[in-house]
C-alpha cells in the first residue's frame, strides 16, 4: 500500500473545516489503516476477553472527530492521528472504568479482601494507572504529557511529534526520556 502524501491529508483536513463533509471520508479512506493499526496495537495491551474491536475503537474515534472538524484549525496529518489518538484513549479508558465499575458489586457474593484472587484482567488497572499518571504529568508538565500521548497512544515517530507539537527532534527524544523516566517512577509508586 501507498504511503498518503501528507500534504494531501492537510489538503482535506482544511476543506473539512471549511465545511466539506465529503473530505473527512477522503482523510477516513486515507488513514484508515493506520488507525485500525493503532487500534489493533492498543487493544492487544488490553485483557484478553475485552469487548472493543479496533475497527469500533476507530468509528468510535471518527465519530468524536467529527464533533470537532470546525473547532481545529488542522495543519497536519500527524496531528489529526495525534487528536484520533486522544480519542482513542479516552475510550478505552472510558471503556475500563465501565467495566470496573460494573464489576464492583453487581450483585456478587462479598468475600473477605484477604480470600480474593488476584485481578485477572490487570492490563484494564495498567491502562487506567497509565492514564492517571499522564494526568499527573499533564499538570506537573503538559508538553511532556502530550509528547508521550502522542508516542503511546498515537504510535507517532519522532519526527511526526516534533512536526505536531513543533519542537525539534533532539526536544522530542529529551521530552521522552524524561517522561517515560517519570511515568515509570509515578506507576511504580501507584503499585506499591
Amino acid at each position: 500500500m501507498a504511503e498518503p502524501n501528507p500534504a494531501s491529508v492537510t489538503m482535506l483536513l482544511q476543506d473539512w473545516r471549511r465545511g466539506n463533509p465529503s473530505a473527512l471520508e477522503e482523510v477516513a479512506r486515507i488513514v484508515e489503516h493506520e488507525l485500525r493499526r493503532l487500534a489493533a496495537s492498543y487493544l492487544r495491551r488490553e485483557r484478553p476477553n475485552h469487548t472493543l474491536q479496533p475497527t469500533a475503537l476507530v468509528n468510535e474515534a471518527f465519530l468524536r472527530l467529527m464533533g470537532q472538524g470546525e473547532r481545529v484549525d488542522w495543519e497536519s496529518r500527524s496531528q489529526f492521528i495525534g487528536i484520533a489518538a486522544r480519542h482513542m484513549r479516552q475510550i478505552l479508558v472510558d471503556h475500563a472504568r465501565r467495566h470496573k465499575a460494573g464489576k464492583r458489586g453487581s450483585g456478587e457474593t462479598m468475600i473477605p479482601i484477604d480470600d480474593a484472587p488476584a485481578s485477572t484482567h490487570p492490563k484494564t488497572a495498567d491502562l487506567m494507572a497509565l492514564d492517571e499518571a499522564l494526568e499527573k504529568l499533564a499538570v506537573v508538565d503538559p508538553r511532556k504529557a502530550r509528547t508521550m500521548e502522542l508516542k503511546y497512544f498515537g504510535g507517532l515517530e519522532m519526527a511526526e511529534i516534533a512536526q505536531v507539537l513543533n519542537l525539534s527532534i533532539k526536544t522530542v527524544e529529551k521530552d521522552v526520556r524524561m517522561a517515560g523516566a517519570w511515568l515509570r517512577a509515578a506507576l511504580s509508586h501507584q503499585s506499591s
